[in-house]
């Protein structure tokens, strides 16, 4: 799932060596075996052929490679990442299933460029009082010089809905402003509605349209906590996707050593406006001593990059409908490693590591069984935590004809479950054993939320939650996975989730906290899911609109 938090820099820019990689597959594909595959087989099914083969056994094997400490948080781009890629590709080629990336191989190849702060030629001074990168601060992603007076904003966020608007009657033209790194209290982003400068404003783009001249941001916690990962990290973008503007104007993150500077002897402390930025209690906005003079310069380096996504079609047995495809997508990609002593690796075994081998247990089974009339295509997306970045990139650049996929069924975090007596708050909305969180599915086609519901009944019957289908949902989970950018283009779309925990995004993310029998009900339902589909008569309608702002905003 979606979060904007990544860990580990690129270890370089070509796949690893197989003889490098078999080494670490070797080790971690034996402590898998060592958990064993011999679950009992449930009863055939005549319906859905091939379901029994789905089994919590398998995805328990697969899962302790996938988020093995060896793959060290499969961040993007990342030898994790690209291990991870040849673990699945192994399998599907084993399998039989046909390879559907770039010149005949399962992989869809993604040129990056990466963006690295230069250490040297990075500095700011205050009057003579030279500051030194990492240190005393961090740069944003934007090359440049600025110098100025300094004004302080609180949050910095212009949002005329509310009532906000830190900047009225101050002067920002050729000043450097100083606003919180995080939102305002109570405000999240999809409460920024309008036209950005019109109707609202964040602290860059204020000061970009005021005329000031460069931004330092207040620290949030998380940002005081992994500093010096923010310091050593990359920032990537995708060549061939559109990027958002750059800032025209440079900008730091301070430390709290540099507000100490800063703020010495103004109507507020650096104790003061750095405790507000973490609480997102602003003080008053103010202009600093005029004779303090902030000057920034940032620059940086480039160089090129690449990730994947793993890309593969079991051809249906229809010699008419299998020129369409029914899609199964995860993101195999998780947030990296983080910094300091003690346990260090996000393993992303829910995030979205349940997904990645939910699709790996179904992909082995329609390689294997009586195949559905139309054909099945697997995507596992890259980047999904960096942007979205895989699907984007599938779904502008598509290694099948995207108007013949007829339904998109998107897998991501479906292994956990909330323990009865569970009183952790972060897990208030996890489902329990027997449910889980299906969405999209009654925002586009009546008829794919019908056999949906149907195919349900008629398994485990699952209780399925559609509270992420209201209208106005604040937490957004219809855009925050790969499903998204295959319901802009139409496609009718099902999500299934299992709920945010209190490791989400956390080194506590770890296969031994799987819900495995779960797993294995809701990977069952969602391939007999598919397979009706695949045997529709015709693809599944799509007779409603979505919102308004989903095609334009994320």
């Amino acid at each position: 799932m979606q979060r904007n938090d990544p860990g580990q820099a690129y270890l370089g820019d070509k796949m690893p060596s197989r003889h490098h990689v078999m080494q670490s597959l070797l080790v971690v594909v034996a402590a898998a075996l060592l958990l064993g595959t011999g679950q009992s087989r449930a009863r055939p099914s005549t319906t859905y052929p091939g379901l029994e083969q789905i089994t919590a056994a398998d995805l328990r094997s697969y899962l302790a490679f996938i988020a093995a400490d060896e793959l060290q948080g499969r961040n993007t781009p990342s030898r994790g990442l690209d291990t991870a890629a040849l673990y699945i590709a192994s399998h599907l080629s084993r399998w039989g299933a046909r390879p559907a990336g770039d010149e005949g191989s399962y992989f869809q190849r993604i040129a990056l460029v990466e963006h690295r702060v230069d250490r040297d030629r990075s500095r700011v001074a205050l009057g003579d009082r030279a500051f030194t990168y990492d240190d005393d601060f961090l740069a944003g992603g934007t090359s440049g010089q600025a110098s100025g007076p300094l004004v302080y904003v609180g949050h910095g966020y212009m949002i005329k809905e509310r009532g906000l608007d830190p900047y009225a009657g101050r002067d920002i033209k050729g000043k450097i402003i100083v606003a919180h790194e995080s939102m305002p209290s109570g405000v999240r982003r999809a409460d920024l509605k309008g036209k950005q400068g019109v109707d609202w404003d964040d602290p860059m783009s204020a000061a970009e349209r005021l005329g000031g001249v460069g931004v330092v941001y207040l620290p949030s916690y998380r940002t005081l906590t992994s500093w010096r990962r923010k310091a050593d990290e990359s920032t990537y973008v995708v060549e061939k996707l559109p990027s958002e503007q750059p800032d025209d104007i440079p900008s730091i993150t301070a430390s709290p050593g540099l507000l100490g500077a800063l703020f010495d002897g103004e109507e507020a402390t650096a104790e003061e406006v750095l405790a507000g930025a973490i609480s997102r209690k602003p003080e008053k906005p103010f202009a600093l001593d005029a004779h303090k003079i902030l000057s920034i310069t940032v620059a940086l380096t480039s160089r090129p990059a690449r990730t994947q996504n793993v890309v593969a079609v079991v051809e249906g047995s229809d010699p008419a409908l299998r020129q369409e495809y029914v899609a199964l997508g995860a993101h195999y990609d998780h947030v990296g490693v983080g910094t300091g002593s003690g346990d260090i690796i996000y393993n992303g075994a829910d995030d979205d590591g349940s997904g990645t081998v939910a699709l790996l247990s179904m992909a082995e089974v329609f390689a294997t069984a009586p195949r559905p009339k139309r054909s099945m295509l697997f995507t596992w997306h890259t980047g999904e935590e960096r942007g979205l970045w895989g699907s984007d990139y599938f779904t502008r650049f598509p290694t099948v004809p995207l108007e013949q996929i007829v339904a998109q069924l998107n897998v991501d975090m479906i292994g956990r479950s909330r323990k009865p007596g569970d009183t952790h708050p972060a897990n208030k909305h996890l489902t329990g054993p027997d449910s889980t969180y299906v969405i999209g599915s009654t925002l586009m086609s009546s008829e794919l939320e019908r056999l949906s519901r149907r195919v349900n009944a008629g398994l485990f019957n699952l209780s399925f939650d559609y509270k992420y289908d209201a209208r106005g949902d604040r937490e957004r989970f219809f855009y925050r996975s790969d499903h998204y950018n295959y319901a802009k283009h139409d496609i009718p779309v099902i999500f299934y989730f299992s709920g945010l925990h209190e490791d989400y995004h956390d080194v506590g993310d770890s296969a031994d906290k799987i819900d495995y029998t779960k797993m294995e009900k809701i990977v069952r339902t969602i391939y007999a899911t598919a397979r009706a589909i695949a045997d529709l008569p015709h693809r599944p309608a799509v007779d409603k609109a979505l919102p308004e702002h989903t095609t334009d905003e994320r």
